[in-house]
């Protein structure tokens, strides 16, 4: 499983921070089990799965002082934390 940040801002109809991820590289069952169970908003694209997460201002991981000076690592650090969560949950049974 991959995991990619391809997508960051303020969404103003939800007045939300959002990160949106694209996970590919996942088998049918999987792709299945995360668009099925996961609450977060979710979309298929081809074989991969579209995932946004929203946040308040206060606990968006990109949008410190020190994220605007290190942004790769800081995006890099989400998809780390991104593929743990997915792999954790699709290890749950």
């Amino acid at each position: 499983m991959k995991v990619k940040v391809i997508d960051f801002g303020f969404k103003e109809g939800k007045k939300l921070n959002y990160v949106r991820y694209r996970v590919s590289e996942l088998d049918k069952s999987s792709l299945e089990k995360l668009f099925i169970e996961l609450e977060e908003e979710m979309e298929k694209d081809s074989e991969d799965l579209i995932i946004t997460i929203y946040h308040p201002q206060e606990y968006f991981p990109l949008g410190s002082d020190e994220a605007q000076i290190r942004m790769e690592d800081f995006i890099s650090r989400e998809e780390i934390e991104m593929n743990v969560f997915l792999s954790s949950f699709l290890q749950e049974e």
